[in-house]
């Protein structure tokens, strides 16, 4: 069902932002900070390290105003293309470095997106054509990699070619800013009316379907409705589009005062020495993910795939997930995600 004139370039004007940071922003307590501090905390944040491209000729990326954060590789030459639901986005460079290292003929032909998987489902629909500012594109996926559930749902509706390979498990976390300056200490003072929220939009990130659990399991019903109602309707919530990168980023501008992510995504900021840290949920109200990928119908690189699937599995990726915290995958292991 994809367009198999894959990798044309449908409009080659310049890329507009996929998100914009001000140039004033409050960490904490900080009114303003100088350019490079607003370049330091503005996504891409890798400079450049997630781009699997040798030959990169003009390098222009103004993280304030100009970059494509979720988008990495060359679209054109790919040999391997990998939809990935973004929460483990500063994961793959390493990941894809590992799996060249193994299959050196892929090495600068991998091309992933880390959006939501949901906008990543919608892409699939589209045919792989995906639009960001000015500039539209056609990449078709040869792997989808998302939530054990999701993924198993969209090889029940025909997207994707069975079977789901399950390969390491997360857990979630509340990200405040570095010294928590609204003391915030655990899932229910998320309903405190004074306490700013940036929180994923459950239209399309389906982790907020384990966010509402964990809430519940904190707070009941009444705790799940003050966040994602009440709070919503108020402005005191404010629902992200692409979780993984606003919710810190939101955090670091001063916009909000915590935000439930995947913990994975907390030590990321934290291990790049960003002004975030992270509060522990207790194992009773916390939710194990279940991350998951499968061949997509009609992939047009099969072989590559399965290397790819095989290798998520590997002792050497597993290494990797464990650096940002995630768990190698157990019997027996609880809820999925996404």
């Amino acid at each position: 069902m994809y367009n198999l004139r894959r990798n044309a370039l449908v409009c080659t004007l310049c890329a507009a932002a996929v998100l914009a940071a001000p140039l004033a922003y409050a960490v904490a307590g900080i009114e303003t900070a100088p350019p490079e501090a607003v370049e330091r905390v503005s996504p891409p944040w890798q400079q450049g390290a997630n781009n699997d491209a040798p030959e990169r000729g003009l390098s222009f990326t103004e993280p304030d105003a100009d970059n494509l954060a979720d988008f990495h590789g060359d679209p054109i030459h790919s040999a391997l293309a990998l939809y990935v639901g973004g929460n483990y986005f500063f994961a793959m460079a390493p990941l894809v470095h590992a799996f060249e290292a193994r299959y050196p003929q892929y090495k600068g032909h991998v091309y992933w997106e880390t959006l939501p998987p949901g906008l990543l489902v919608k892409q699939m629909e589209s045919a792989g054509v995906v639009t960001v500012g000015n500039m539209t594109w056609t990449v078709a996926p040869d792997v989808y990699l998302a939530g054990l559930k999701t993924v198993q749902r969209e090889i029940d509706a025909g997207l994707l070619q069975a079977p789901a390979v399950p390969y390491v498990t997360n857990t979630l976390t509340i990200m405040v800013p570095k010294n928590n300056p609204a003391h915030v200490e655990r899932l229910a003072d998320l309903g405190e009316p004074g306490v700013r929220l940036a929180m994923p939009n459950p239209a399309f990130e389906g982790v907020a379907r384990q966010i509402k659990a964990s809430l519940e399991n904190a707070g009941g019903d009444a705790l799940v409705k003050e966040v994602y109602d009440t709070k919503v309707n108020d402005g005191s919530t404010t629902l992200t589009r692409i979780h993984h990168r606003q919710t810190p980023l939101w955090i670091m501008q001063g916009k909000a005062d915590a935000g439930i992510t995947w913990r994975s995504e907390a030590l990321f900021q934290e291990q790049a020495g960003h002004p975030v840290a992270h509060v522990d949920i207790p194992a009773a109200n916390n939710t194990i993910a279940i991350y998951a990928g499968a061949l997509v119908k009609g992939a047009l690189h099969v072989q590559a795939s399965r290397r790819w699937l095989d290798f998520i599995r590997s002792p050497e990726a597993q290494s990797v997930f464990e650096h940002y915290g995630f768990t190698p995958l157990q019997p027996n292991a609880g809820m999925s995600a996404s």
